[in-house]
């Protein structure tokens, strides 16, 4: 097992901190069933710095406390973000970095939704109609923000800076 250094563990912190504030600051277009959660912009990261996936689970979860759909949120939401996150590691090519986050959002939120605001007989409805909402939305924050997030972190190196120890 790799060790973790007390960097990662801050800039797991920061990462925690950033999504939370953003997405609450985006509040009005954070959650729902059409959501552009621009924190998640950040979950692609996780390709350069893998520890960055404790952070904004942690976040996802911190704002998922202010979910305004419903309790389950925290769960399921926050499942989606940890599930993305773990997924995106193993991505190579920039352009499917989204993939992951994009589907693990799309089957897990968009479930929860059917489940919380469809009558039980419309559930596969409202799965496919909600899902494809969020898929969309993250694909559109994802793609958008995130990807050149990470085009930029790789050409600045600025996460490997943050992270080797200096003198």
């Amino acid at each position: 097992m790799k060790k973790i250094t007390p960097r990662q563990i801050a800039l797991s912190g920061i990462a925690a901190g950033l999504y939370v504030a953003v997405t609450v600051l985006t509040a009005s277009f954070a959650y729902g069933n059409i959501q552009f959660r621009i924190a998640d912009a950040m979950c692609l990261l996780v390709c350069i710095e893998p520890s960055l996936t404790v952070g904004l689970t942690l976040g996802c979860l911190i704002a998922n406390l202010f979910s305004t759909v419903s309790a389950l949120d925290m769960i399921i939401g926050t499942a989606g973000t940890l599930l993305g996150c773990l997924l995106t590691v193993h991505i190579k090519k920039t352009w499917l970095l989204p993939i992951p986050t994009i589907l693990s959002n799309a089957i897990l939120v968009g479930a929860m939704l059917s489940w919380v605001l469809m009558p039980a007989s419309e559930f596969w409805t409202g799965f496919v109609v909600m899902g494809g909402e969020v898929a969309l939305g993250e694909a559109a924050v994802l793609y958008a923000l995130g990807v050149p997030l990470v085009i930029a972190m790789r050409r600045t190196g600025l996460l490997g800076r943050l992270l080797k120890e200096g003198k």
